[in-house]
């Protein structure tokens, strides 16, 4: 199995990314990923009470389509809080898509992110959809990743390919996320593409392991927005023998997909807004993995644990009035606390409970005057 941090498009899909005017910087803000073959999907979504229009049209689309063939994401507007209107727009995005590919409707899915209620200005990315299309290549990954950001400062992409007997299967990985980010999900978009024939059974129980220990164990923040998404398809065209749930090649199908999800979660706290720290947390000896979870969650949301780790201040009582207030069980005369050198970029911090043979581990960043000012004057 090989790694490569890069996007590299798997057999049978093309790709685009143009600027529909969306932003006013003229930056990118339309991406296309396209499969020449009908694809099985997989999708995670925001657990927001509040979700935008273009997660109400997938989920609908899901329902709709037993294969789906395309993914169009815009950034620069979250077509978020936009009432029916928003809704039309989402769904007739994919209506003009549809026409000019000539695929069913129900069979391509939607994503945006960027500012929430704002109406969505639906006529320039239908403008621009022919201009789109006509740029689909195998080369045009690199177009699209950097189409889906907002205030990120590079592109989330990663690729793993391995061997499926005489086969060779990639699998691989676009996202965007720099703040907002908390789990169930973040202010994320990811797409993942591959060329592996997997089940749609098996496609949904490896997406769902793969984000809960990545995707679902990053915070910058702890803030959960109304767009977070990340889809997964699976076009078959490696020409492999079928991996189903209980397959004996499913566990090397998941393991790149896990392989996947955590890089580029991991480059999503690289990234996160203003961060000048990458922080893992690592709880053992809990009494369960949730709990583990729960108290490594809580430290890396603690603005006082955050702005000490910023600071390079080693006052580890953060560290131990977070886990307290987590609620998880802890022994007090078996507990222990260890933080690496705050001098560096990357920071460990190593908790022991003292509970139990539980654990998990927690991705975060510190906490910046830039990240106020990036979030001050963001609209």
């Amino acid at each position: 199995m090989k790694l490569y941090k890069k996007a590299i498009l798997p057999l049978g899909f093309q790709a685009n990314g143009i600027s529909a005017g969306i932003k006013r910087s003229g930056k990118p803000d339309l991406a296309l990923f396209y499969s020449g073959l009908p694809a099985n999907a997989a999708c995670l979504f925001t657990s927001n009470k509040i979700q935008a229009a273009p997660i109400i049209i997938t989920k609908r689309h899901l329902k709709q389509s037993r294969y789906h063939r395309a993914i169009i994401a815009n950034s620069g507007n979250a077509n978020c809080f936009t009432g029916e209107q928003g809704l039309k727009d989402a769904e007739g995005i994919s209506a003009v898509l549809s026409r000019a590919m000539h695929l069913k409707k129900e069979s391509i899915l939607v994503a945006s992110t960027g500012i929430i209620a704002r109406p969505m200005p639906f006529a320039m990315i239908k403008g621009s959809i022919t201009r789109l299309v006509a740029g689909l290549s195998a080369e045009g990954i690199d177009k699209a990743k950097r189409a889906i950001l907002t205030t990120d400062t590079f592109a989330k992409e990663v690729s793993v390919r391995f061997n499926y007997g005489c086969r060779r299967v990639t699998v691989c990985g676009v996202a965007k996320g720099a703040g907002m980010i908390a789990p169930d999900m973040a202010t994320m978009l990811s797409f993942i593409l591959t060329d592996a024939m997997v089940s749609q059974g098996a496609l949904k129980k490896a997406l769902a392991g793969a984000a809960g220990g990545s995707f679902n164990c990053i915070t910058v923040d702890g803030c959960m927005s109304t767009n977070d998404t990340v889809i997964a398809l699976a076009n078959g065209a490696a020409g492999n023998t079928l991996i189903g749930p209980g397959s004996r090649y499913f566990a090397q199908f998941a393991k790149a997909l896990n392989i996947v999800c955590l890089e580029l979660a991991k480059m999503i706290i690289r990234d996160a807004e203003g961060a000048t720290k990458f922080i893992r947390i690592n709880v053992r000896q809990a009494k369960s993995v949730a709990q583990a979870k729960k108290a490594a969650l809580n430290i890396a949301n603690s603005n006082l644990f955050k702005t000490a780790i910023y600071g390079e201040n080693n006052n580890f009582g953060r560290v131990i009035a977070a886990v307290g207030a987590s609620g998880a069980e802890v022994s007090q005369k078996k507990m222990k606390v260890k933080i690496s050198n705050l001098s560096k970029k990357d920071i460990d911090v190593d908790l022991s409970l003292g509970r139990g043979r539980a654990s998990a581990t927690v991705y975060t960043s510190d906490l910046t005057p830039e990240y106020i000012k990036i979030n001050a004057g963001y609209n």
